[in-house]
């Protein structure tokens, strides 16, 4: 009995480890898209001497 209930548990614990890593993976494609279009917006001019950041908007 405590063997079934070792392997429900561990099983439980991957499963839901596997779905946050795919979660963050989803999180992390988002921002790296975020920053392209940020970056791409900014053009790399300088500003001032000195480099405008894409995510200061004022």
């Amino acid at each position: 009995m405590g063997v079934i209930l070792l392997v429900l548990l561990l099983a439980l614990l991957l499963g839901g480890l596997g779905f946050a890593v795919h979660a963050l993976w989803i999180i992390a494609v988002v921002v790296f898209v975020a920053w392209l279009v940020g970056f791409g917006f900014s053009g790399g001019e300088l500003s001032g001497g000195r480099r405008a950041r894409w995510y200061r908007r004022w």
